[in-house]
């Protein structure tokens, strides 16, 4: 210390040197209206007193303690748990002591006092696709819906209307035995579609414009059949799109579905507009609510009534 600042105090024989400023000069306390007598006093009263609450890492005093933790948890500058009154090393820390011992939310940076608040944030947030019951979270509201539509949610209350014992939880997956071929009855797509054409007459789900100018009747309709022609030395390619299969009943079965078969399903919807080769593929589509012609009880009334009348439908092979 500097020799301004020192004298010698206490008897001749004394040589003591003491610091003249520490013990001479004051030291107040403005938010208390105290006086200390030095330096020491006065840190610790800053230290002690319920007035002052010091972030000595950023060298600020808080008049309570709810401002100085409001702080640790908002700055960027501290990683601090305001639930366990901890401060850890860094951001990442903290998240995984969040992870780890409360309920939160990774994507939101959010901690819930309960799992049933975490829950509930889940379910209700729009950027989060979560079932509750199964407690899973999905990509999107498509892959949610989807799930919510399953088996998992759905009872199979819709039975064949051929009676054949199968019962399914949507009109599409019933459509889609019956095209499919798996039926007992032996009602096949082309059957169905053939039905669905005659019976469709005001356009509510099929296009007449494509039936009228080379869309597929039932006299019409192309059947295409692989032979051995087809291998490329890899597998069976399909002379239509080029697909390769591993077999050649696979690649059979690739030309007797819809794939290349005329688009006339059409969905009706007033920004849709979507065009599907097969009826299963258009219920589905529509239940699935992508687009808003759920909304118009005149498509759920012609589905409903194809499902009831499909039944009569006769199968001479």
């Amino acid at each position: 210390m500097a020799q301004g600042n020192l004298a010698n105090i206490g008897s001749p024989r004394s040589s003591i040197l003491v610091d003249v400023d520490y013990y001479f000069n004051m030291y107040y306390c403005d938010r208390c209206d105290r006086d200390f007598s030095n330096l020491h006093a006065f840190n610790q009263h800053e230290d002690n007193s319920t007035r002052h609450n010091i972030c000595h890492d950023c060298d600020i005093d808080f008049e309570s303690w709810i401002g100085l933790k409001e702080h640790w948890v908002q700055s960027s500058y501290h990683a601090y748990c305001q639930y366990c009154k901890i401060h850890f090393d860094d951001e990442q820390d903290l998240d995984i002591h969040y992870e780890d011992d409360h309920p939160y939310c990774a994507s939101c940076r959010k901690v819930f006092v309960n799992e049933y608040g975490l829950e509930e944030h889940f379910r209700q947030s729009p950027i989060h696709h979560y079932c509750r019951p199964c407690d899973r979270h999905f990509q999107n509201a498509n892959n949610l819906n989807a799930h919510l539509n399953s088996a998992v949610h759905r009872p199979k209350d819709l039975k064949c209307p051929f009676g054949c014992g199968r019962a399914f939880i949507s009109r599409a997956d019933v459509f889609l035995h019956l095209e499919g071929g798996a039926c007992s009855s032996g009602i096949n797509r082309r059957v169905v579609d053939q039905y669905v054409r005659q019976y469709d007459r005001n356009g509510i789900i099929t296009d007449p414009s494509r039936l009228l100018t080379g869309g597929t009747t039932d006299s019409q309709e192309v059947t295409y059949i692989a032979t051995g022609a087809s291998w490329n030395g890899r597998g069976y390619e399909c002379y239509l799109c080029h697909k390769v299969h591993s077999s050649l009943p696979a690649l059979n079965q690739h030309l007797s579905s819809p794939r290349h078969q005329d688009k006339v399903y059409i969905c009706r919807g007033p920004s849709c507009g979507s065009r599907f080769a097969a009826l299963s593929a258009l219920v589905q589509h529509i239940e699935s609510g992508r687009c808003d012609v759920s909304k118009f009880k005149v498509v759920h009334a012609t589905m409903d009534s194809l499902l009831g009348q499909v039944g009569r439908l006769t199968w001479e092979g």
